[in-house]
């Protein structure tokens, strides 16, 4: 079978305004439930797109880890291209897609880091192996083998064997503060359910149907 005749006829549910909370962050909470209830894979895993000084876009998966009023949180290095972009350029969009569930969440917005605070306690919430990892990569940069890594984490390994791994300066949290979210829910013949919810110059949420 080709590429052109792979086709999927999504048959679930559809989604109104009247399904929708008033809030946003409230609706992204209980749709994420309900993924999480359905024992999809990696539910929080997301698309996070940046785009550089030249203009070209660039888009990798990462992990949320934080979801609140103030908006989605992630963890990364600062100093990978997504770290660096986003340095330059605090905007970015994020995916979240749950094909089991035939829906998907679109989410654009401001991007702030969290405080020290916050990057030092979900760091240290973290499985040693994960800390001892965010040490050793200099995410993004070329590097000559695997062997390379693997020396520099034993190491850390025999540095840190009694000690507390400290956070590195160049790695923490990144908060997406949005400013439109878009809920997609899969139907018959592509015409698909599309609602966003933006935020206007007031700071009020609205609701507008969009066009499949």
């Amino acid at each position: 079978m080709s590429l052109a005749d792979l086709r999927k006829e999504y048959m679930a549910r559809g989604l109104d305004v009247g399904d929708l909370d008033a809030d946003p962050i409230r609706q992204f909470r209980g749709w994420l439930d309900e993924a999480l209830a359905a024992h999809l894979t990696e539910p929080n895993a997301m698309t996070v797109a940046t785009v550089g000084a030249d203009g070209r876009p660039s888009a990798r998966m990462a992990l949320i880890k934080g979801v609140s009023e103030a908006g989605f949180v992630f963890y990364t290095n600062y100093e990978s291209r997504k770290g660096r972009e986003l340095g330059a350029a605090p905007w970015a969009a994020l995916v979240f897609y749950w094909a089991e569930l035939e829906r998907q969440v679109r989410i654009e917005g401001r991007v702030e880091r969290t405080s020290a605070a916050d990057s030092d306690a979900y760091f240290h919430s973290r499985p040693v192996g994960s800390q001892l990892g965010a040490a050793v990569s200099q995410q993004s940069a070329v590097i000559p083998d695997r062997a390379t890594l693997e020396v520099r984490l034993r190491k850390l390994e025999a540095r840190y064997r009694d000690q507390e791994v400290p956070r590195p300066e160049h790695w923490g949290g990144f908060r997406v503060v949005p400013d439109a979210i878009e809920f997609w829910q899969g139907r018959p013949n592509r015409l698909h359910d599309r609602l966003r919810y933006r935020k206007t110059a007031e700071g009020v949420w609205v609701i507008e149907r969009l066009s499949p």
